[in-house]
């Protein structure tokens, strides 16, 4: 359990879910935590943190923005003296419309943090990491970044641009002593599948909810019944959704030795969705 002892971890997003398991899953393999998050959720996650034994640092950064970005990397280095490995991990999703029904501004908000974001925060970490002579990053994609998901236009387009992102920097750094990977969560419980699933006790909304889940988590829902047990939505290959955890451990094995040989790749994540 000791895989990152004494280096430095950055973790985007780490307010909850896949985030905050990640940041605690390298903390508790022995790294230093530089966490960017909100003020009340980022002092829980940095409070959990060194509860488990580890250290962390809170900082507050809009990763959309690149000057803000690069103050985190900074903080980081001069907090700790370096940067091993980051996992750029901060997204958002706005809602189930159709193509045609997405305002400018919402298209925008959700390419600005989910592939501009991932991409600022590259910008900021490799050449630290080239300098230092080495480096792992790893961002999180998404089943959408590997299949279309209709009414999911504008996030299946950002995370495809993450899985095309991710690819080509690995090939420019691939001499350079800097691995950069992908995982994509299938359903997971986050904040963003709570806001999709909703909590099954608006019965107006249901079939709504139903449908969005559908698209988002391309769930073969054989019936649909006045009575669906919203909490079944999760459903895959493996009959349920996964933790954060289980999405942090892969991130972690991706910035490990064993993986010392993989680059370029987005490890699906997802119960067994992607081979349905």
């Amino acid at each position: 359990m000791n895989e990152f002892d004494g280096e430095t971890a950055l973790v985007t997003g780490a307010l909850s879910g896949i985030g905050r398991a990640s940041a605690r899953r390298f903390a508790a393999e022995g790294a230093n935590v530089v966490a960017d998050i909100d003020a009340d959720g980022g002092r829980e996650t940095v409070a959990r943190t060194e509860a488990d034994g580890g250290e962390a640092t809170f900082v507050e950064v809009d990763v959309s923005d690149t000057a803000s970005v690069q103050q985190m990397v900074d903080v980081a280095v001069e907090t700790y003296g370096n940067l091993d490995i980051a996992h750029n991990n901060a997204g958002i999703l706005t809602g189930f419309v159709e193509t045609t029904g997405i305002e400018e501004a919402q298209w925008d908000r959700i390419v600005d943090i989910n592939l501009k974001g991932v991409w600022a925060c590259m910008k900021a970490e490799l050449p630290v990491m080239v300098e230092q002579g080495g480096g792992r990053i790893v961002n999180t994609a998404s089943e959408a970044g590997l299949v279309g998901i209709g009414g999911l236009s504008s996030y299946s387009a950002s995370k495809h641009g993450v899985v095309g992102l991710t690819k080509s920097v690995a090939l420019e750094y691939a001499t350079r002593g800097v691995r950069v990977n992908a995982v994509a969560p299938g359903p997971t419980r986050t904040n963003i599948q709570s806001g999709i699933l909703g909590d099954g006790t608006g019965p107006a909304s249901l079939l709504e909810r139903i449908r969005a889940a559908v698209s988002l988590l391309r769930m073969a829902l054989r019936t649909l019944r006045a009575d669906y047990d919203t909490s079944a939505m999760g459903e895959t290959p493996m009959d349920r959704i996964a933790e954060p955890e289980e999405i942090a451990g892969p991130v972690a094995f991706l910035c490990s030795d064993d993986a010392s040989y993989i680059t370029g790749q987005t490890l699906a994540v997802d119960g067994g969705q992607a081979a349905d």
